[in-house]
């Protein structure tokens, strides 16, 4: 199924709250005939608009080929919740990289954070960036691996920005009769992501990047230069980002063997006025510990922005508030009844491993992908690592790209039904509390 195409209008951002609230910049033109640049991007969300940003202030002609519109993908429609380390604990990558390399990783992951907010200062972007992340467990036991990983954070890594949260202290910053206690992590932030990726594409604009909406890549020919094709003309260059994530298609086999796309869905309720300390007495964002994981905050007009639900195919459910509502309620039961203003869905992308999928699939032809659901501040980062790389300072994309990235069993073809049956059970999990 094409992706790109199944679940929205061509060339139009999807009906959001996002997009309610944010000025889109006008169109870029289609590419037409031929041209010559230092860089090609393919894909315009944060990997590709951050990677277009370095190269262009770093004074190479970088062009940019998005085949819908600057923000069209995730990055336009994401929970806006930049989170601390890497998608994996830090545990998990000491067990899968050794001591040295989970350290690098560890710092890598707070340049990230660093990154997006040095980017949104530097270049004025208002994206209502606010400090603050919490943890959310169900139950004693989450509760204690979660303090214990925060003491491990400060121990070892000298991360003191999390503070550990009994059953009280949760249900006053969060007064959901759900959770049992967890963490609020003040050295991670949330934002408004459209805001934010329009942003990082007027500072690539004002640098010199060159942009392309409407114009998909069909063809990418490898050689000393590449030729880059989509429907009505071609870009001749010496380097290539492939930076498309969920929406890559069949593009190149080999990181469609590695990064899958999954669709995800958020609603946005009715402004809920004095309400809203019902659902959040801080300004903070939230994400629990479900594996169909639920991820909240309230907006800057004080809605609800709730993510989660269960989708097994690739194309959207006819009802998405619906979907959302269900484990909406099974947080907030008292708003079982509350009017839905927007509901949206959206592909992002995952590995096995949950880790960015970060590749040289050529000597000239960089790849960044398969954020799984941690990517405003990797894919940002990543971004940078390959505009770095291909300046010749390739360290941290070198400590990204030794992350173990197995392939899907089955391939593209079989990876599909195959995600189907685990997240089936993945959720029956969460429902039976294992």
């Amino acid at each position: 199924m094409d992706l790109l195409y199944a679940n929205d209008r061509a060339g139009e951002y999807p009906d959001s709250w996002y997009a309610a609230t944010t000025d889109a910049l006008p169109p870029f033109a289609p590419l037409k005939g031929q041209k010559s640049a230092d860089v090609v991007v393919i894909g315009a969300g944060y990997t590709g608009l951050s990677a277009a940003l370095h190269l262009a202030k770093a004074g190479l002609r970088v062009c940019v080929l998005e085949a819908h519109r600057v923000g069209f993908g995730a990055s336009g429609r994401n929970g806006g919740q930049l989170g601390s380390g890497q998608r994996m604990g830090q545990h998990a990558l000491e067990r899968l990289m050794g001591s040295e390399d989970a350290a690098r990783m560890w710092t890598l992951a707070e340049d990230a954070k660093g990154l997006v907010k040095s980017l949104i200062r530097e270049h004025d972007i208002d994206c209502y960036l606010k400090p603050g992340v919490a943890h959310a467990c169900f139950s004693a036991r989450e509760m204690a691996e979660a303090h214990e990983d925060a003491d491990h954070l400060n121990t070892r890594y000298g991360y003191d920005q999390i503070q550990k949260l009994n059953r009280d202290e949760m249900h006053a910053l969060c007064p959901s009769p759900a959770y049992h206690g967890g963490t609020l992590d003040m050295g991670a932030a949330h934002l408004h992501p459209l805001r934010y990726a329009l942003g990082l594409a007027r500072a690539a604009r004002e640098a010199g990047a060159q942009f392309f909406e409407r114009s998909r890549v069909h063809d990418i020919q490898t050689g000393a230069r590449v030729k880059v094709r989509t429907d009505h003309g071609h870009i001749e260059a010496d380097h290539v980002i492939l930076a498309c994530n969920g929406y890559l298609g069949g593009l190149n086999r080999q990181v469609a063997g590695r990064v899958m796309p999954i669709n995800n869905f958020i609603a946005a309720t009715r402004p809920l006025g004095d309400d809203a300390a019902r659902v959040l007495t801080q300004d903070v964002a939230v994400a629990d510990t479900k594996f169909v994981v639920n991820y909240f905050r309230l907006s800057h007009d004080n809605r609800l922005l709730f993510g989660g639900g269960e989708s097994y195919g690739y194309r959207f459910p006819s009802d998405i508030p619906a979907l959302v509502r269900k484990p909406m309620v099974e947080i907030y039961p008292h708003l079982h009844d509350v009017q839905i203003d927007y509901a949206w869905g959206g592909t992002l992308a995952i590995t096995i491993k949950r880790m960015p999928y970060l590749a040289r699939l050529a000597p000239n032809i960089l790849t960044a992908s398969g954020y799984s659901g941690h990517g405003v501040g990797t894919a940002t980062h990543a971004g940078q690592l390959m505009a770095l790389a291909i300046q010749g300072q390739a360290a941290g994309f070198d400590t990204m790209s030794r992350v173990p990235a197995p392939v899907f069993p089955g391939g593209p073809a079989l990876r599909t039904p195959l995600l189907a049956l685990a997240m089936t059970w993945y959720a029956l999990r969460d429902r039976l509390g294992v």
